[in-house]
């Protein structure tokens, strides 16, 4: 079987250290080419994978270089052009978190690829983590009864050091858009996608100026489950990474470590199905999975998940959340979170 050919827009820290490292231990798949406005960027990048299709123009590249699939990381100011220019070309295509800066931005995206037939996955790489979908078994085998509390958080360092993502013009926001975007897809994802009723929020500036560094989020949805979500790039935390807990009317579930317990009379067992410790493994193995579902949907094995339909509703529920923090109010959702 031929191998899969994908190009990618951008070469910033992700692209760096997560896109080029693992697709270039894939077997199935050829990095045809890759494209960066920064020069002496683009040459390092692409002699370090041994790449020698290389544009400072990406337009020139989606003209020149005949690829199956690109992969957009580009800043997120840039993903609806960006995005745009590559959907008269391209079947498939894969945009890093956050789909864009708006609901509107991604509405366009999402509208755009209907218009040009072509499918879009979007970065949402916690999904893809072996202890979450082990996590999500036991939600989906109603080894925990009906959920009705979620909570969950976040803190660490800002994802990248790049300039643009203390912009608000360029980043669209700050650890809501790097972190809280992801975890919050998480929750919903675990819970099989309730219909969100109410969001209350707030968002703070310690360590920042344009873009919020911490956030306190509350979601009520229609089926009385609640999510209570918390993420900072400023807040002190002893091990810097997330967790979620699930409360649920037979037991309770843990992530990162993943541990299970179930109510039996009047005692809870530990039914943890998994002993997975080593974060940085998990990491890595997030990402390539997600990066193996990417490809395996561009060669039709299944379709994507995590679509430019699904993150048109995730941006939707961060809009409201961030009028809720502005106005310091309690939201009232229109619509649904469904994926």
């Amino acid at each position: 079987m031929s191998r899969t050919r994908i190009a990618v827009i951008g070469l910033g820290g992700i692209a760096q250290l997560v896109h080029l490292p693992i697709l270039s231990k894939f077997k199935d798949v050829e990095i045809a080419a890759v494209a960066e406005i920064n020069k002496n960027r683009l040459n390092a990048v692409a002699d370090k994978f041994s790449i020698s299709g290389r544009f400072q123009d990406y337009n020139k590249m989606l003209d020149q270089v005949e690829t199956d699939a690109v992969i957009i990381a580009t800043p997120t100011n840039t993903h609806l052009k960006v995005a745009s220019d590559c959907m008269p070309k391209q079947n498939y295509l894969f945009i890093e978190k956050p789909i864009a800066r708006k609901y509107q931005e991604a509405k366009a995206i999402n509208d755009l690829a209907k218009k040009h037939k072509c499918k879009v996955m979007v970065g949402m790489n916690q999904r893809f983590r072996p202890d979450a979908m082990l996590f999500k078994s036991l939600v989906t085998t109603n080894e925990l009864g009906d959920l009705f509390y979620v909570k969950c958080g976040w803190a660490r360092k800002q994802s990248s050091r790049e300039k643009w993502m203390l912009k608000k013009s360029e980043s669209g926001g700050g650890v809501l858009l790097d972190l809280g975007i992801v975890i919050l897809d998480l929750a919903l994802w675990i819970l099989d996608y309730p219909q969100i009723d109410t969001v209350s929020a707030q968002y703070f500036f310690h360590n920042t100026k344009e873009v919020e560094d911490s956030a306190v989020i509350f979601l009520r949805c229609k089926n009385s489950t609640v999510i209570n979500l918390e993420v900072s790039w400023s807040l002190y935390s002893e091990k810097q990474k997330l967790s979620l807990v699930s409360y649920g009317t037979k037991g309770i579930a843990l992530l990162n470590p993943l541990r299970a317990y179930k109510r039996i009379n009047e005692e809870y067992i530990d039914y943890s199905i998994s002993n997975i410790k080593d974060d940085k493994n998990l990491f890595r193995k997030s990402y390539e999975n997600e990066l193996k579902h990417f490809v395996g949907g561009v060669r039709g094995l299944h379709p994507f998940q995590c679509t430019s339909d699904d993150s048109v509703l995730r941006m939707s529920i961060m809009d409201m959340i961030y009028k809720s923090a502005e106005t310091k109010s309690e939201i009232k959702v229109g619509g649904s979170s469904e994926k």
